[in-house]
């Protein structure tokens, strides 16, 4: 098993001048990241205000509006001073498609493309009679859509991509990445589909996608197909981490296309035919470190690509970069001779690339706090802007195990399992930092800066996420070692464990015997020898907390806040896949609602609290492969 406490990352960690190359091995830098297990979320879900990005001030600035479109602003005003529209009345902008640069083709022959941001593409998903599975009013909110609109009859037609909603401007992405550490070339998005970018009241941009709209440029020997089972997943984990705090994509909606799709879910040459479906996704972006990759390693007629979409990303999504002015004096040190600091203020792309660094590792920290595991750690999944993006192979912790990983593809080596996840974030750092000094946009200097702003960050982050979930007056290294350590010996529940945890009293007078009572429901099965080991555990705990003088009653409303009683387990997902694929689909509707709220206690909700059944340790449950 791997070993699960390493000495913290030093505070101004040794600079790295050589980025990892395409190879399984992460760097002896990396690994004094590895096994920071980690964090909780609400701690780092407003580190960075990653889905709610201002528009552009040019782009908002607009001519004088006509008397028709007030009296129509007006209407869409509700009492409650929100803005309710019709999907015709939405505010489409295309800042993708007017800025960069694209395909001059617009077939979907599976090709490379090249000196292109994306190829305009239209959905072919052939559909029957589509059904509206489930939806989001709190991502229509975002868009100003009437939640009214859902009861459409022409919704799920709309949003199946049969029919496209009016105004938008529909391509996909081209990017490239590393694949489980090997360079893979070009990617793209094989059965995704932006639609556009609608503008909202607020003047924020959001993406709207259909993903399992059928092929495009990229979708190589695939379908560009999504089947129920993998759209229900992405749907309500979308939702659910949102919810729990962590930077996420969000998810609109999702609709059954009425036809099947056929899959080999084990790839062991037994397909079959699964309900094909197709998920709304939302974002502020979908930009990743491949979309960069991809253009720096075609060469230097490309880097000028590289740069126009940096500019993009700074414009749009990083506003205040481009306004730093030199009076605010970030420069930093990274070593002992002049010649070694950096100053922020003197190149935005230095800026920009040390932003997304700690926003990844806010992002990570965030992971290991709630205990999710991605899975897929692709850097042509690493969104530019700290966002969980792209739910295939997804899990959280049951029995705490770092080594677990949710994904077949990764059984081999593990390279990104649950307690690799801090080193991979640092992998994925390198990588596009690489990338941005390939482009001659930055210094070797500067990207070692940024892999080690990723370092310090994901540190400070960790520990004040730990700290809250124990409800401790100040981090303790020891204390916590000694817990995660307890955890995995005995494969414990990590999320029953932690909303336990709020229950055990500051009082030192009570007996022995007594002092695991609270905890009784999460350690199971275990003998005299872990009991006395958790017990000395305890006495410890309390100790501290008695130090911190905070009153139990207090002490236990901010645990509460901060560690879930519901997360979204994978046989929970299975379940509601089961009956949606009989036609049932209020169990996906049920389910969404209670991650809606999963640090509530929700009465009558208990069920969904519960530990797995046997039956979801099969395959297909707790584990699935890449392409599910």
């Amino acid at each position: 098993m791997l070993s699960l406490f390493p000495s913290p990352l030093a505070r101004s960690p040794p600079r790295l001048l050589r980025f990892p190359s395409s190879s399984s091995n992460l760097s002896s830098r990396s690994s004094a990241l590895r096994q920071s297990l980690r964090p909780q979320p609400s701690v780092v879900a407003c580190a960075f205000n990653t889905t709610s990005v201002p528009m552009d001030s040019e782009a908002s600035s607009s001519p004088s509006a006509s008397v028709e479109s007030v009296t129509r602003d007006f209407r869409n005003q509700t009492l409650d001073g929100g803005v309710k529209k019709r999907l015709e009345e939405l505010t489409w902008d295309h800042s993708f498609v007017h800025e960069l640069p694209g395909d001059p083709r617009t077939d979907v022959i599976p090709r490379q493309v090249y000196h292109a941001c994306y190829s305009k593409v239209s959905p072919s998903v052939e559909v029957d009679n589509p059904q509206l599975v489930a939806w989001s009013e709190s991502v229509a909110h975002l868009l100003d859509l009437d939640p009214k609109e859902f009861e459409r009859p022409d919704f799920p037609v709309i949003f199946s991509g049969a029919a496209l909603p009016v105004g938008s401007i529909p391509y996909a992405q081209c990017y490239g990445g590393h694949q489980f550490g090997t360079w893979a070339g070009q990617l793209g998005d094989g059965r995704a589909i932006t639609l556009g970018e609608v503008i909202n009241s607020k003047n924020e941009r959001w993406e709207l996608q259909l993903k399992g709209a059928g092929k495009t440029p990229y979708s190589r020997f695939a379908d560009g197909l999504a089947v129920l089972r993998s759209s229900i997943r992405e749907f309500l984990c979308s939702e659910a981490m949102h919810n729990l705090g962590i930077p996420t994509t969000r998810a609109l909606c999702l609709v059954t296309t009425g036809n099947y799709v056929t899959r080999d879910m084990f790839y062991d040459g037994n397909p079959k035919d699964e309900p094909g479906a197709v998920v709304c996704r939302v974002a502020p972006s979908f930009l990743r470190f491949g979309s960069y990759q991809l253009h720096a390693a075609r060469g230097k007629e490309d880097f000028k690509i590289v740069q126009a979409l940096a500019d993009y990303a700074i414009k749009h999504h990083f506003p205040h970069i481009e306004n730093m002015s030199k009076s605010e004096s970030l420069s930093f040190s990274i070593g002992n001779s002049d010649d070694s600091v950096v100053d922020l203020t003197s190149n935005k792309y230095a800026a920009w690339v040390v932003e997304v660094a700690e926003r990844t590792a806010s992002l990570v920290a965030g992971w290991q706090g709630v205990g999710f595991t991605h899975g897929v750690l692709n850097t042509d999944n690493m969104s530019i802007l700290g966002l969980t993006i792209d739910y295939g192979p997804f899990g959280f912790l049951d029995a705490f195990d770092p080594s677990f990983t949710p994904n077949t593809t990764d059984l081999p080596g593990r390279r990104y399992c649950f307690a690799n996840q801090p080193d991979i974030g640092l992998w994925n750092i390198s990588q596009f930092a690489t990338t941005i000094s390939t482009a001659e946009l930055i210094s070797e200097k500067e990207a070692n800066y940024a892999m080690e702003r990723y370092g310090t960050k994901f540190m400070d982050e960790y520990q004040a996420i730990m700290t809250k979930k124990l409800g401790l007056p100040k981090y303790n290294k020891q204390l916590i070692s000694k817990l995660l350590n307890n955890l995995a010996v005995d494969k414990v529940d990590y999320t029953n464990f932690f909303r336990l945890l709020s229950n055990v009293k500051t009082d030192s007078s009570i007996p022995e015997n007594e002092l695991l009572v609270p905890l009784k429901a999460a350690l199971l099965d275990i003998g005299q020898e872990r009991k006395e080991a958790w017990i000395s555990w305890l006495q410890l705990y309390i100790q501290e907390l008695a130090n911190g003088g905070i009153s139990d009653s207090e002490r236990k409303s901010s645990m509460d806040s901060v560690n879930p009683k519901y997360i979204l387990r994978n046989y929970l997902c299975q379940t509601a896949i089961d009956a949606a694929e009989s036609g049932d689909f209020s169990e996906v509707r049920r389910l969404l609602k209670v991650m809606e709220r999963p640090f509530d206690d929700q009465p009558g909700m208990e069920k969904y609290a519960r530990l797995p059944p046997a039956w979801a340790y099969r395959p297909g449950v707790c584990m699935l492969s890449c392409s599910s």
